[in-house]
């Protein structure tokens, strides 16, 4: 049964050899595994059920009898208009990497924010992963580890471009991104803008201009943008990006 069950989940994958290491597993040994020949031990098992978001029932019961948690998006009361057509975002639309995005800081409008975050795909789904710039939670009183800056989010489809649901591990405040690819000769900008869900404030906005640019996997760019994350004034914005923000007009 466990074979049978781990033959299903491993069809999300096209190749075996790229989910046996991603699962950190030996590619004989997880065949053998598909083959009912052998059994996981107890950690292993563990990582497999963690991987695969199930739990230790796939060693007895057929997967399809199983209640798997799919997610609210894929719930059947709104699967058909928010969960549609969520999967397999084309790269040339949105492709994964390293992306540096600037926007208007939402702290102290006199700044912007620079930051780095890396697209990628599983389970022919498109997340977003990145850290909030140290100065930028100072600023806001909160800690500054590493996992508490931490953001995650899922990118959805729309009709002229691609947006974004991100948000901080176990919190309630989440932000929203559009955007739509620059025309241009380099062809790797996307310009949109970003909201986050907050109470209206008198020294603060909730909605700002927002910058992608593309930098690929190009260690020397990733390295580069990385040292540069945080906040600057608008003169020391790369030109580009300072075109495309338009701070100078107010965002509608």
């Amino acid at each position: 049964m466990f074979g049978a069950n781990l033959r299903i989940l491993a069809t999300r994958y096209p190749s075996v050899s790229q989910l046996c290491r991603e699962l950190g597993i030996n590619r004989t040994q997880f065949n053998r595994y598909l083959s009912g020949e052998s059994f996981p031990r107890p950690d292993v098992l563990h990582r497999i059920c963690l991987f695969f978001d199930v739990d230790a029932r796939i060693l007895l019961e057929p997967i399809n009898k199983l209640a798997l948690d799919q997610g609210v998006l894929n719930h059947p009361v709104i699967a058909n208009y928010v969960g549609t057509g969520m999967t397999d975002i084309p790269q040339d639309v949105f492709p994964d990497g390293f992306y540096r995005f600037s926007r208007q800081s939402f702290i102290d409008a006199d700044l912007v924010i620079i930051g780095l975050v890396y697209v990628f795909r599983r389970d022919k789904h498109t997340f977003v992963r990145g850290y909030e710039a140290k100065e930028a939670m100072h600023q806001q009183g909160l800690p500054t580890d590493p996992d508490t800056r931490e953001f995650r989010g899922v990118v959805l489809p729309q009709e002229d471009g691609v947006g974004a649901l991100v948000s901080h591990k176990k919190t309630m405040a989440t932000s929203f991104n559009y955007l739509s690819r620059v025309a241009s000769f380099q062809n790797h900008y996307w310009i949109g803008y970003a909201t986050r869900t907050v109470r209206e404030s008198v020294t603060g906005c909730r909605a700002a201009r927002l910058v992608y640019e593309h930098l690929g996997k190009d260690t020397g760019a990733v390295l580069n943008a990385a040292r540069n994350v945080g906040f600057c004034t608008p003169d020391e914005l790369i030109p580009y990006h300072r075109k495309l923000l338009q701070l100078d007009r107010p965002f509608s």
